[in-house]
């Protein structure tokens, strides 16, 4: 699969279905045992693919009312790699069903917490591809 074949692959709501918008109200429900105190919302981007590496981003959306800051999403990496509810291992495997086999995930990892925007935090996911 070329690196155009994945790029039109991973649509906006191909990215919705791989992490879908109620995982951040599952995520801060399962942390504080009310969604609503969650400072943010989860969203899952696709930024590229080379012929090594598919990078795509968890971007957190500062929810209306709160705030988002950096002491906040700065160890996120570490709790966002185990936890459960959101589950990267299983949307990694997600990503390479979709690759129908022209692909292989074969690791990923999560990067450092990147501020873009004082509303948006962004945490990058790479997965290393085997072709």
């Amino acid at each position: 699969m070329d690196t155009k074949t994945i790029d039109a692959l991973f649509t906006p709501d191909t990215l919705q279905q791989l992490f879908p918008r109620e995982r951040s109200d599952e995520f801060f429900e399962a942390l504080f045992g009310d969604a609503g105190e969650g400072a943010y919302d989860i969203e899952l981007a696709y930024h590229n693919t080379d012929d090594k590496s598919m990078n795509l981003e968890l971007r957190l959306h500062e929810r209306p009312g709160c705030c988002l800051v950096c002491n906040l999403t700065q160890g996120l990496p570490q709790v966002f790699t185990r936890h459960p509810v959101i589950n990267v291992a299983g949307v990694v495997e997600a990503v390479e069903g979709l690759l129908a086999g022209q692909a292989r995930c074969r690791e990923w990892s999560l990067g450092r917490t990147e501020q873009r925007r004082k509303e948006l935090h962004v945490i990058p996911l790479t997965i290393k591809l085997d072709r």
